[in-house]
């Protein structure tokens, strides 16, 4: 356990160390090669099933009750989920992000949503401003298919501008403000399209459950 986790902060700070930054519509950087390949491939089979939609979407609330999260229940279930939470959690990782990304992670817990998202699922524009201090939207799929699935960006009015590339194992990444207009657009999508959202969030979340260590605020 203690090496896959090594590994994962290796290649995350290895990742990070090589973003590509980008100012517009608002700062933000890509990764590549974010985990070892193995791991990458390990997460992408995790026996999750997608939930249906039931015609409903725009935002992942809506679906709260099957949403599927790295909480201490699937670490328990899956080493590889505790290895992946315990690279986050790490010294290593959370200072090299703090570094990098000009944000404070002090006091702040770690959140991690598995995500599966099918046919007819959409984001409306939004900022993630508020208890989230970080957001890491990291890409698994590895269907040629889903090359044009990956984060659409706006600008303050909410038009949309673009989108970030969708890889397997990459990564868009932006720390939340009042400008950080996100979402996905309404288009087609062929299977699953799995990824992963890694926030830290601050004491005031109140979903305990959902996160890895409830009881360990980070201490940078």
């Amino acid at each position: 356990m203690a090496n896959k986790t090594n590994a994962i902060i290796d290649s995350l700070v290895g990742s990070i160390t090589n973003a590509k930054a980008s100012l517009e519509p608002y700062p933000n950087w890509f990764l590549q090669e974010c985990l070892p390949a193995d791991v990458a491939e390990e997460l992408l089979t995790l026996p999750f099933e997608a939930p249906a939609l039931g015609g409903v979407s725009g935002k992942r609330e809506l679906h709260n009750k099957t949403r599927t999260y790295f909480n201490a229940q699937n670490m328990e279930r899956f080493d590889v989920c505790k290895a992946f939470n315990d690279a986050f959690q790490s010294d290593a990782v959370t200072t090299k992000i703090q570094d990098a990304f000009s944000t404070n992670l002090t006091g702040t817990y770690l959140r991690v949503e598995f995500a599966q998202d099918i046919d007819g699922f959409w984001l409306e524009p939004h900022t993630d401003l508020g208890v989230k201090t970080f957001t890491m939207l990291m890409y698994l799929s590895n269907d040629p298919q889903h090359e044009n699935l990956g984060t659409d960006y706006y600008d303050n009015d909410k038009k949309h501008l673009g989108c970030s590339p969708f890889k397997p194992n990459s990564a868009f990444v932006f720390v939340p403000s009042d400008v950080t207009y996100h979402g996905f657009e309404p288009r087609k999508i062929e299977g699953v399209r799995k990824s992963i959202i890694i926030n830290y969030v601050t004491d005031e979340w109140r979903a305990r459950e959902q996160l890895p260590f409830p009881d360990k605020p980070l201490k940078l």
